[in-house]
């Protein structure tokens, strides 16, 4: 069907997600159930454990990191260059978004284009400004159910819970965030490099099989 064919990497991927969220999501609530039962404590259904904090904090914890990286990554290969690179522009390549005011006028352009400078501008920038937008909500729902999840802890150990305002200064947070933010950093440049000696076949992030080494992006 043309419809998988054209649409065969977006499916792919959200099954692969979705079956990795219900794996995640059964494998900690057996922890869960595991950890209640040692303590003689009462066991979270499987409904109560998707509501729960320590369920929400580790989703958002991992889509944090995630939309960083991409958002990072959308704004960085705007401005910066690695030659050699399939992840990268050519840096003696003229822009390729120049004129936008003449080339909204070209057949298929997004008709947002057509609306004016303001417009146009915003329109530019969206999919940074997206990206941006959902690793600062992803950042928020992390902070504040891993607030939640320590004040329980704090709680049931007989200590003081702080505020969920108070935890935004808390080295936990910041331990769980900078954890996933190094390997996704990492990983990124990682690609980076290797694109300019390695490839895969047929792929829009590698070069083409025979390219040179030196010739940058794909």
């Amino acid at each position: 069907m043309r419809l998988l064919r054209d649409n065969g990497l977006t499916i792919v991927l959200m099954l692969l997600f979705s079956a990795s969220i219900v794996g995640q999501l059964l494998s900690g609530w057996h922890v869960t159930l595991e950890d209640a039962a040692r303590h003689n404590q009462t066991a979270l259904s499987l409904a109560a454990y998707i509501r729960s904090p320590q369920f929400l904090s580790s989703v958002f914890e991992n889509w944090e990191s995630e939309f960083l990286q991409m958002s990072a990554y959308v704004v960085l290969t705007a401005i910066l260059f690695q030659r050699g690179s399939a992840e990268s522009k050519d840096p003696d390549e003229p822009p390729r978004d120049a004129d936008l005011g003449k080339q909204a006028e070209r057949p298929g352009a997004p008709r947002i284009l057509r609306w004016g400078p303001v417009w146009r501008g915003i329109y530019a920038r969206s999919l940074g400004t997206a990206l941006a937008l959902l690793f600062l909500l992803s950042f928020i729902m992390h902070w504040t159910q891993s607030a939640k999840m320590a004040a329980e802890e704090a709680i049931e150990h007989g200590g003081t819970p702080l505020s969920t305002m108070a935890y935004l200064g808390d080295p936990q947070l910041w331990f769980e965030s900078f954890q996933n933010w190094q390997s996704e950093f990492l990983s990124t440049a990682v690609l980076v490099v290797l694109s300019i000696f390695l490839r895969q076949r047929e792929s829009p992030e590698s070069k083409a099989v025979a390219a040179a080494h030196g010739e940058t992006g794909t």
